[in-house]
């Protein structure tokens, strides 16, 4: 007998009770199935250009009627593998507040009556940049540290550029990842973060960089003079693989991707090239201009200036505001080291 015979029967028939739920819903999801075999093998039945159910799926879910930043954060909940915390850090914005726009989103779809459905052809390029969106930003958390789904990212890139091979963006995407995640191994030495131009160039994957200079001369080919923001970052991740490299040529693609996208987060960017280029006061005098308090790279670029600089104090303070904000622990030891060392 167990010791409490009234709890152990409360447990044994939960326990049996979830079984038949779970053969239930089993059962169910097996006929639907089967349900769904039979409609393909009807006369008339309409085959979708996808040959990836997960593109096809971030393709369904990515729909006009919601704004581009809705669709792309509630895909990426949805969808992308992300927790709601992850999507709030690659827009920049608190958890709770990610929480809200995600669920206004869903409340939207629920009153317009969204309709939940792969859409025809001809509507395929007016939802393509929030899909790039997506993709970019599932690679941009697997490559800090989530392999899976860099990997992932980069497998959807290749189903784009099967899809839709004449988009010169599309292209682009999958060059950036490409040429980005070849230098994976080199990034970590020990376990400890390694600085792009203290990386052991030996130990970046040949085979996957000359995959995406290929794409990218396609890509670049097809855009012509209107370089999309993919195309423009997928040259600078080129630029990066030479030697010795060409910081003002860097900087001025920086300058162009900024333009374009008025994005804060790109003149961060900028304003390292722009450090290398013309001396750490110009990428400092930059830096100054952007209101980024929640972005972890703005403060540790912020930092390594000002150390340059030798205003030891205040790149200190920047310093640990960077690593308030660092979630890698690779990154953590980094900044740790840096504030360490000024002290």
């Amino acid at each position: 007998m167990p010791p409490n015979a009234g709890a152990w029967l409360t447990v044994a028939a939960r326990n049996r009770a979830v079984d038949r739920i779970r053969r239930a819903a089993t059962l169910a999801e097996k006929t639907k199935l089967l349900e769904v075999q039979e409609t393909m093998e009807e006369p008339g039945f309409e085959e979708t250009p996808f040959t990836d159910e997960r593109l096809e799926l971030i393709f369904t879910c990515c729909h006009p009627a919601l704004a581009l930043e809705a669709q792309v954060a509630l895909t990426l909940r949805a969808l992308g593998g992300l927790t709601t915390e992850e999507i709030a850090r690659a827009f920049l914005v608190e958890p709770e507040t990610m929480k809200r726009r995600l669920s206004r989103a869903r409340t939207k779809i629920k009153q317009a009556g969204i309709p939940f459905s792969v859409p025809p052809d001809h509507l395929l390029p007016e939802r393509l940049a929030a899909v790039l969106g997506v993709v970019y930003l599932i690679f941009n958390e697997g490559y800090g540290g989530r392999i899976d789904l860099a990997s992932e990212a980069i497998r959807l890139g290749g189903a784009l550029v099967e899809l839709m091979p004449d988009e010169p963006e599309v292209g682009g995407l999958l060059a950036l990842m490409e040429i980005t995640d070849a230098r994976r191994d080199a990034r970590f030495e020990d376990g400890e973060l390694v600085l792009l131009g203290d990386q052991d160039r030996s130990r970046w994957n040949v085979a996957q960089i000359a995959r995406g200079r290929a794409l990218l001369e396609r890509s670049l080919a097809l855009s012509g003079l209107r370089r999309g923001s993919y195309v423009i970052q997928a040259a600078i991740a080129a630029l990066h693989g030479e030697d010795p490299l060409d910081w003002a040529e860097i900087a001025a693609l920086y300058a162009e991707l900024a333009q374009l996208t008025r994005s804060p987060v790109v003149e961060v960017n900028r304003a390292i090239a722009l450090a290398e280029a013309d001396g750490a006061l110009a990428g400092l005098a930059l830096l100054e201009r952007l209101d980024l308090d929640n972005y972890q790279y703005f403060h540790s670029t912020r930092a390594e200036l000002l150390r340059r600089l030798g205003r030891h104090d205040e790149a200190r303070e920047a310093f640990e505001r960077a690593l308030e904000l660092a979630r890698a622990e690779p990154e953590r030891r980094f900044l740790q080291a840096r504030i360490d060392a000024l002290r």
